[in-house]
């Protein structure tokens, strides 16, 4: 599903990740992280797609919003056994998105 994000300018954080072959309750947690940015204030969507290598962007009002993420206790915790267990590497960019447009059939 493509996020409904609202007029510019607004932030991305893209993750990219190459995953370990150990899968260790990984799905359960990726729910819990989706049910869990969703509450954060500042939050406006994500998109995210696997095949080898996975891409999540998410979608922010401000700077603020993404740090209070980084900040969140649960998101830590999780984060931390991603480093340890799910991920070979990852990278996070933050981006200011200052012009998007859209494209849909009819």
């Amino acid at each position: 599903m493509i996020a409904n994000t609202p007029k510019v300018p607004y932030y991305a954080v893209i993750f990219t990740s190459i995953r370990t072959s150990e899968e260790n309750g990984y799905s359960a947690e990726a729910i819990r992280m989706f049910e869990l940015v969703s509450e954060q204030d500042g939050f406006l969507g994500v998109e995210s797609a696997r095949e080898g290598i996975g891409i999540t962007v998410s979608y922010w009002r401000d700077l603020e919003s993404i740090k209070k993420w980084k900040e969140n206790f649960e998101h830590s915790l999780i984060r931390d056994r991603g480093r340890a267990q799910w991920y070979q590497s990852f990278k996070v960019r933050i981006a200011l998105v200052e012009r998007d447009y859209q494209f849909e059939k009819q």
